[in-house]
């Protein structure tokens, strides 16, 4: 008798278990970006497939695409959106293309504390923006981040505003962006990132704006001899999954996928902190002239920036506006 109450017992614990237990499909996610091997997000990316593949017993496996081996951003938001790749991470400013209060993320110059950032974008601002995106075919999972963006160019040294005049500068395609350096003077050039080494080889255009660490995974330091510190823009991440495949997992797999990617947050931001300092170490000692721009000089492009930022501000939802230039000190007056 009690042999057979405890193989009941058994039983019933087998049977809650089995309940408990989380239920996986054997997928495999074309994950893709278009920086390069080494870069900060492209390490957050490899970081998520290990941690996905782990929690999952091996049925969920990321497949990490780098160097824009599937197409250039648009192309690859477009093929989330239809369902032939699962998942990406980019700029989180360029899903102005999508929902316009994401250009937010791209006024020049007001940004200049990670902290502050990271609560607005893991608190009300990132989940407002968050909820905006499933209307647009994708489901934002995490803001991971890129860093903040510096100027090269391989004409002249850039001291101050007057030094930018005239230079072609490759942008991406952003409206935003290309307003805010045509205000600085430059001649902005939408393009392709995939397209931009052979671009800044051939002097197609006469330099770029990217973070430390991408201008040295991208070797872009061997065509551009002139490196300025401007930090005019910080470039928060943005994980995407397209809804066409987000709506076939089940509630288990969609549970661990953000978990893993939110959790992967908090490494991948500080290797992209890190890195903001080791590369540019590394590019100095390539031979590069790496230019800090000095206070006034700052506040002379900061003013010419400023109707850039009024301008697109009341584009902006007026609350989130209002949040952010609370949480980052800056008046539009």
């Amino acid at each position: 008798m009690k042999t057979i109450l405890g193989m009941l017992v058994s039983l019933v614990l087998l049977a809650g278990g089995a309940a408990e237990a989380q239920e996986y499909t054997s997928r495999t996610i074309k994950f893709a970006a278009t920086g390069q091997e080494g870069t900060p997000p492209v390490m957050g990316m490899h970081i998520f497939a290990q941690k996905l593949a782990e929690r999952s017993g091996g049925k969920l496996n990321a497949r990490v695409f780098s160097n824009g081996v599937l197409g250039g951003d648009v192309q690859v938001l477009s093929s989330l959106q239809g369902g032939v790749i699962e998942m990406m991470v980019w700029n989180a400013g360029n899903m102005i293309s999508q929902e316009k209060d994401f250009g937010i993320f791209d006024l020049p110059f007001i940004y200049q504390d990670v902290d502050v950032m990271d609560r607005l974008l893991d608190g009300e601002v990132g989940k407002k923006l968050m909820g905006e995106l499933p209307a647009h075919d994708v489901i934002g999972l995490a803001f991971w981040e890129q860093g903040f963006r510096l100027l090269s160019n391989n004409r002249h040294e850039v001291k101050g505003l007057a030094d930018i005049s005239g230079l072609k500068i490759r942008v991406q395609q952003n409206p935003l962006l290309v307003d805010m350096w045509t205000a600085l003077g430059a001649n902005p050039t939408p393009m392709a990132i995939t397209e931009l080494y052979s671009a800044l080889e051939t002097g197609a255009v006469d330099g770029q704006e990217t973070t430390a660490p991408f201008m040295l995974g991208s070797k872009y330091y061997e065509v551009q001899k002139y490196i300025t510190v401007t930090r005019h823009n910080y470039n928060p991440q943005i994980v995407l999954i397209g809804k066409p495949f987000w709506d076939q997992l089940n509630e288990d797999e969609k549970s661990l996928i953000i978990e893993v990617a939110r959790e992967t947050a908090v490494e991948q931001r500080k290797i992209s902190r890190d890195a903001q300092v080791t590369a540019l170490d590394k590019i100095r000692a390539a031979g590069n002239i790496v230019t800090d721009i000095d206070p006034a000089a700052l506040e002379e492009m900061k003013k010419a920036v400023r109707p850039v930022i009024a301008k697109y501000s009341e584009t902006f939802d007026p609350e989130m506006t209002k949040t952010v230039f609370d949480a980052v000190g800056f008046s539009i007056n």
